[in-house]
């Protein structure tokens, strides 16, 4: 299987229309690979709070339709990062959109774990309830966004849920960069499933971007990443190793806690 994750750069200087056609065109490039991936909430910035009301969307926004059709020229699967997502009957939401190889939306997530604390996307948005696994043809795909990573329970929600493979979009900084190779790492190894963290390059509202974005397989060991700028990061990986890795060392099966169902003889 071939992924394509898309480290795009924020540049404060373009119009939001702008970075879409940027982003369409980068993802139509990666023609050929199963999965491409985009960051956290690229259309405007995941520090640029004050973006969010004036950027908000429907879910079937332009957004929505600049990625649909950039997937189906593409023929790849597609999880288009996050938008900040208006509800008309509540609050702003930041959601994640998946499409299929022919455009048809498969999946949206509403990100469960909002970052700021007492400001900031904590406040001026709604948090998701539902965990989201996506099932492609060699793998299931386990949705997760950025501050999320910080929560290892979210990730035993999604292996039970089924899912081998576990994709974070993620807008994360660059003074916090060594917790996010980590918290990935650490996600792979304590899953044993593939993780594919995709995040943006360049400066949020002053807040410079960590970029390195990772892919991480089921021991742990990392099969690329990238530096601190825009980058397309390309990797091909057998998604037939998770069930390997999880026979070889069925950890998973001794779990004690948590969200598994009981046994039942």
């Amino acid at each position: 299987m071939r992924a394509s994750v898309i480290q795009i750069a924020v540049n404060e200087d373009e119009s939001v229309e702008a970075r879409r056609r940027r982003a369409a065109g980068m993802v139509r490039e990666q023609a050929g690979a199963d999965l491409v991936v985009l960051p956290e909430l690229w259309t405007t910035g995941a520090f640029a709070y004050e973006e969010f009301g004036r950027e908000a969307e429907p879910l079937e926004g332009p957004t929505y339709e600049a990625m649909a059709k950039a997937a189906s020229d593409a023929g790849v699967w597609l999880h288009a990062g996050s938008i900040p997502e208006r509800d008309p009957d509540g609050p702003l939401y930041n959601t994640s959109l998946v499409f299929s190889p022919s455009g048809d939306l498969a999946a949206a997530y509403r990100k469960i774990h909002r970052f700021g604390f007492d400001k900031g996307e904590a406040v001026l948005m709604g948090a998701g309830t539902e965990l989201v696994t996506v099932r492609l043809p060699a793998t299931t795909l386990g949705l997760s966004t950025c501050y999320d990573l910080r929560f290892p329970e979210l990730y035993r929600g999604l292996v039970d849920a089924g899912a081998e493979t576990l994709v974070v979009s993620a807008g994360w900084p660059e003074r916090r960069r060594s917790h996010w190779t980590l918290l990935a790492q650490a996600r792979a190894v304590e899953n044993q499933s593939f993780l594919l963290a995709c995040a943006t390059a360049g400066t949020h509202a002053g807040v410079p971007q960590a970029g390195h974005s990772i892919v991480v397989d089921p021991w742990g060991e990392v099969l690329a990443q990238a530096g601190a700028g825009e980058e397309v990061l390309t990797v091909d990986f057998d998604p037939g190793k998770v069930a390997a890795t999880r026979e070889q060392f069925p950890a998973l099966k001794d779990r004690m806690l948590g969200l598994r169902p009981p046994h039942r003889p």
